[in-house]
Formats: C-alpha cells, sequence, structure tokens
C-alpha cells in the first residue's frame, strides 16, 4: 500500500473541509485531484516561457514548444508509442469525434455498421449515434451480462460480419470491469476489422503497452490523472493517421497556404489546427512525472487493493445491490441503497447525505444511460479511487451508507 497520508500533501485541495468535516474524494473516475507540481507548473508556463509555439523563432516561442513537444514524447514514451502517432486535443471525446469524422465516415459503404458495446460511455456512444443520423450506417452491440462481463462469443460472431469499425472500452466507468482489449483487438484484427479503445479509466491506474495491445486507435484524457482540464489524447498507427483526413481546418496544421489552395501539414500537426491548450499540455507532462515517480505498478496495486477491501466492506451492507462482479474490477464500485421494502434510496439523495460528511461520490447516470436502462435502475451511486484514498476512508464511508438506510426506514432523525 502507498503512504496515502504522506501523498496526500502533495494535494492542495484535501486542506479544505467540506461542512466541517475532511474532504473524502471518491470521484476520481469523473476527474482527479491535482497535485502542487501540475498546479504550480501552469504558473511557472505563464510567468517564464508564455508564447506560441510553431509560430517563432524568438526564445519564448522556442521554450514553448520545446516544453510542449516534450509533453508528447513523455506520452508516447508513457504508452510505448512514437511521438508522432501521439495527437493532442481537448479531451478523449474530441479525440473520438476525429476519428469518426475523420478516418471511418471516408471508408463508410451502403451496408456497413459499426460495432460497440453496451458499457460504453456517452463519449463513445454519441458521436457514433450522430454518425448514423447523418450516414444510415447501423449500430451493433457486443451484450454484457448481468456481472458485467462481454460475451466474447457473441464479440467474435458480430466481428465475422466485417463491421467497418469496432470500437470499445478498456473500463467501464459503471461496472469497473476490465475488458480483455488485447483479446478484442485481436478478434478484429482476425477479422481486418480496425478498432478504437476507450482507455480513460484504464490509463490513469494501469500500465499501458499499445504496441503490445496492437490497437489502432486507444483515446484517453489528461484530467483523469493528475493533470489538466482540456487536454485529450488520441494515439493512432502511423500509416492510419496518415491517412486520416483533417479534422479541423486552420493555422498550423498547414505547410503552405494561397488564395485558392492549401498544403496539408505532416502527422501529428495536421490535427492540431490553431493555438492548443499549451499550458496544459505541458501540465500534463509535469502529471506524467508523477506518475511514473510513484511507478504506475505501484499505483495498480494500490487501486486493486483498495476496491477489492471497498467490494468486501461495501458488500455486506444489508440492503444494497453492487453492478458488477469482485473480478476483473479495478478502481470504482457503483451501488444502490434501499430500504427494508426494497424502495429505491435515490442516488441523489445518497450523494447530497454523504457530502454533508465531507464524502463526494458521483450519482445519476455517469454518461451511460443505455447501461442503466439495460441493468433496469434509473440511476446509480458510484465510488472510485485513487491514490490518496485510504482503507480509513472506506470504513467511515460504510458508516455513513448504513446511517442512510437507517434513516430512510426511520431509525434516525439526524446525526
Amino acid at each position: 500500500m502507498l503512504a496515502v497520508n504522506k501523498i496526500k500533501k502533495d494535494f492542495p485541495i484535501f486542506k479544505r473541509k467540506i461542512n466541517r468535516h475532511n474532504l473524502i474524494y471518491f470521484d476520481s473516475a469523473a476527474t482527479s485531484q491535482k497535485p502542487k507540481v501540475v498546479i504550480r507548473s501552469i504558473s511557472d508556463f505563464y510567468s517564464k516561457h508564455n508564447a506560441n509555439i510553431n509560430r517563432g523563432i524568438h526564445t519564448l516561442s522556442e521554450e514553448s514548444t520545446m516544453l510542449y513537444e516534450g509533453t508528447r514524447n513523455k506520452v508516447a514514451k508513457f504508452i510505448n508509442s512514437k511521438p508522432e502517432e501521439i495527437i493532442f486535443t481537448k479531451n478523449a471525446t474530441e479525440s473520438i469525434n476525429l476519428v469518426v469524422r475523420s478516418f471511418v465516415r471516408p471508408l463508410l459503404k451502403n451496408g456497413d455498421f459499426i460495432l460497440l458495446t453496451e458499457t460504453e460511455h456517452h463519449a463513445n456512444l454519441i458521436p457514433w449515434l450522430m454518425l448514423a443520423e447523418k450516414t444510415g450506417v447501423k449500430i451493433k452491440y457486443v451484450p454484457v451480462d448481468s456481472n458485467g462481463i462481454l460475451d466474447y462469443k457473441e464479440a467474435e460472431k458480430l466481428l465475422s460480419e466485417k463491421p467497418k469499425f469496432f470500437s470499445f472500452t478498456y473500463l467501464s466507468n459503471v461496472l469497473g470491469t476490465i475488458n480483455n482489449a488485447k483479446k478484442l483487438t485481436f478478434l478484429a484484427h482476425k477479422y481486418n476489422v480496425s478498432v478504437l479503445i476507450d482507455a480513460c479509466q484504464f490509463v490513469p491506474h494501469m500500465k499501458i503497452d499499445v504496441k503490445n495491445l496492437d490497437c489502432d486507435f486507444l483515446v484517453f484524457s489528461s484530467h483523469k490523472m493528475f493533470g489538466p482540464d482540456g487536454v485529450g489524447v488520441l494515439f493512432g498507427k502511423l500509416d492510419l493517421l496518415k491517412m486520416t483526413e483533417p479534422f479541423l481546418g486552420g493555422g498550423d496544421m498547414v505547410v503552405e497556404a494561397y488564395y485558392d489552395k492549401f498544403v496539408i501539414n505532416n502527422v501529428p500537426n495536421k490535427f492540431e489546427a490553431g493555438t492548443p491548450n499549451i499550458s496544459g499540455v505541458v501540465a500534463f507532462g509535469n502529471a506524467l512525472d508523477y506518475l511514473n515517480k510513484i511507478g504506475m505498478n505501484n499505483i495498480e496495486n494500490h487501486d486493486k487493493t483498495i476496491v477489492n477491501y471497498a467490494f468486501d466492506k461495501i458488500s455486506k451492507i444489508k440492503n444494497i445491490d453492487i453492478y458488477g462482479a469482485k473480478s476483473s474490477r479495478c478502481a470504482l464500485i457503483s451501488f444502490n441503497l434501499f430500504t427494508n421494502s426494497r424502495k429505491l434510496i435515490h442516488p441523489h439523495d445518497v450523494s447530497a447525505i454523504l457530502d454533508s460528511f465531507g464524502i463526494a461520490i458521483r450519482a445519476g447516470h455517469h454518461c451511460c444511460m443505455p447501461l442503466h436502462l439495460k441493468l433496469n435502475i434509473p440511476a446509480s451511486c458510484r465510488v472510485s479511487f485513487y491514490i490518496y484514498n485510504s482503507k480509513n476512508e472506506i470504513n467511515f464511508l460504510v458508516k455513513k451508507l448504513e446511517y442512510i438506510i437507517k434513516m430512510f426506514n426511520g431509525g434516525v432523525k439526524n446525526e
């Protein structure tokens, strides 16, 4: 286990009191908290290096470009890719939209279909539904069982029907299930189907190697792994990126421009039109340094220990439903509380009461409404963990969940 109390000192937000209680943050699947080294790097950039990238030969511009490209190199090393295979976007959602509109759409023909899974976040669902509305392409889904496990036999059956593209999540943001991304990619390539992996929930917690996965595209976001908001990553195999159309037009994505034509820049610049979130990208580099300093193996071991401990403790609460199996789970647990008569205690009420004790959780659909409909629940509570969470915090959470159930059963008035 990591030294949580020592790690918490790296995060200024944990000095805060929430409703007179110490902050317990169980919402890292939505966004992680930021260490001092990341927060300070943004101020440091604007104080010492601020200038636009790739547009000047003066000292500040050269420094800014060097810092920006330095993060690209760090990301490439972090996931084992080439730097030119790393595209910076404003978030993973934009990364997925880029692939949908600029790579997949030009390849579509009548009768094509896209393959997804039933566990996708809206970011990896809505862009494909928008594509279907515009083009008439069909969408099919790999089913998931009540334990959150994908049907891999059905996945291969659907892949054998030759979808135009397969896009799936590595780790469900509702069920916590880790999908076998390498197996799914292998099956897809067996039938010459290209794949995109939504790795937003996976990358912050476990070491990833895109060469080992052999995925064609992969996306994740800075803000879920200690970095700033507004920075996303798209990895793509270089040969595929070269054949992908530019997503946006403007400065820096061209090398020549005339009144009647233009010449597109090389990868990765052709996908990074306009002035990017330079300070955010630079600070993301510092976030990666922080992750590497702690060690991804140490982070994985800590997070698995915490989620298994939490699952065991929470599952012993009477009148609770947990969604997804304990096995193949990482970093998060979704659940609902009920009264003795099996009346749902709405997740919004649970979240509000927990907040009164300084505990931050997520309540709602978690941007994954179709899966909630499949599970036949209107919403759920979600607790998600990271390196600044401890077993003592989970014990406190369990105590307050039991208090809430007792409250809704009429056993307490207040505390």
